[in-house]
C-alpha cells in the first residue's frame, strides 16, 4: 500500500468508527469518490478531538499547529500527517477552496472561548465555519449537473441543518463543556436559561418550557431541512441516493427528539438500526441504477 493509499485508509477508518449514519450514506457513493468524502471527514473530525476530546494539553496551540501543518500540505511541503496527506491530495484533485478549511479552523477555534449564542445571527456564523463549509468541501466532489455556484446555496444549507440537529441532539452533552448552542433569544422567549437546561441535565426531567423552545428549534431546523432538499436534483445522479440518504436518516434525527417527547437533556437520541437500513437500502437501489444509467 502506497503512503498515499494508507493515509486514505486511515481516514476511512476514522469515517467508519465516528460517523456511523454519514459513513453508511457514504458507502452509496460510486467507490471513486469515497476516498475524497473520507479525507474531508478525517480532518474534520481530527479538529473535533483536538477541541473536544480531553486528550490535548493545549488545544488552541495544537489548533494553531493543525493550521500551520494544513498550510504546509496545501503548499505541496508534506508534513507526514497521512489525514492532510489524504486531504491536500483530495483539495488539489478537486479544486476546493483553501479558504473553506480557514474558515472551519475559525470556528474551531471559537469553541475554545464562546460558550453560548445570542441570537440566530451569531450561531450563524460559527455554524458557517463548522458545517456550512463542509457542504461547500463536498460539492466538487460530488458533482453538479448545473453551475457549481448555483448548488451552493443548497449544500451549504445542508451543512446547516446537519449542525443545527446535532445541536438539538447533543444538548446535554455539550452542556457538561460549558457549551449551550441553542440561541439565547428563542430560549427566554420561552423562558428557558442554562440553569434551566442544566435542572434537566441533573434530572432528566423536561421543563414544559424547554420542551416548548425545543419544538420550536425542530420547527426551524425541519425549515432549513425544506431549504436543503430542492439541492439534491442539482447534484450528478451517482451523488444523489448519498446525499438523499444522509438527509432523510439526518433528519430523522428530528422525528425521534420529538418521539422522545424532547428528552434530549440527560440522553442522547438516535435513528434505530432498523430505520436506518430501511432508508439505505433503496438507496443502494437508486445508486445503483444510478451508476448504470448516469441518471
Amino acid at each position: 500500500m502506497t503512503d498515499l493509499a494508507a493515509a486514505y485508509a486511515r481516514c476511512r477508518e476514522l469515517n467508519a468508527r465516528h460517523g456511523r449514519t454519514f459513513f453508511l450514506a457514504t458507502r452509496l457513493l460510486p467507490p471513486a469518490r469515497r476516498p475524497a468524502v473520507h479525507a474531508l471527514y478525517g480532518f474534520a473530525r481530527w479538529a473535533d478531538e483536538i477541541v473536544d476530546g480531553g486528550e490535548v494539553e493545549d488545544p488552541a496551540a495544537e489548533l494553531d499547529l493543525l493550521g500551520k501543518q494544513l498550510a504546509e500540505e496545501l503548499a505541496g511541503h508534506p508534513t507526514g500527517h497521512p489525514v492532510l496527506a489524504a486531504l491536500a491530495d483530495t483539495a488539489d484533485r478537486h479544486s476546493i477552496d483553501h479558504g473553506l478549511f480557514a474558515d472551519f479552523l475559525a470556528s474551531m477555534r471559537m469553541d475554545l472561548h464562546v460558550r453560548s449564542y445570542p441570537d440566530f445571527a451569531a450561531l450563524d456564523r460559527y455554524v458557517h465555519g463548522s458545517a456550512a463549509v463542509i457542504g461547500l468541501q463536498l460539492l466538487p466532489v460530488l458533482g453538479t449537473v448545473v453551475p457549481r455556484a448555483e448548488a451552493e446555496p443548497s449544500a451549504a444549507a445542508l451543512g446547516r441543518a446537519f449542525q443545527l440537529t446535532n445541536f438539538l441532539r447533543d444538548v446535554g452533552e455539550d452542556l457538561d463543556r460549558g457549551r449551550v448552542y441553542l440561541p439565547e433569544d428563542v430560549l427566554a422567549a420561552h423562558g428557558v436559561d442554562r440553569e434551566l437546561l442544566l435542572a434537566g441535565r441533573r434530572t432528566g426531567r423536561v421543563d414544559q418550557r424547554v420542551r416548548r423552545a425545543l419544538r420550536h428549534l425542530v420547527a426551524h431546523t425541519l425549515a432549513v431541512y425544506r431549504e436543503a432538499e430542492g439541492g439534491v436534483a442539482l447534484l450528478a445522479p451517482a451523488a444523489r441516493p448519498c446525499v438523499r440518504t444522509a438527509l432523510v436518516l439526518y433528519r430523522g434525527i428530528l422525528d425521534e427528539i420529538a418521539a422522545a417527547d424532547y428528552r434530549v437533556l440527560d440522553r442522547r437520541v438516535a435513528v434505530p438500526a432498523s430505520r436506518r437500513l430501511a432508508v439505505a437500502l433503496p438507496g443502494l437501489a437508486r445508486a445503483l441504477v444510478a451508476r448504470a444509467t448516469g441518471r
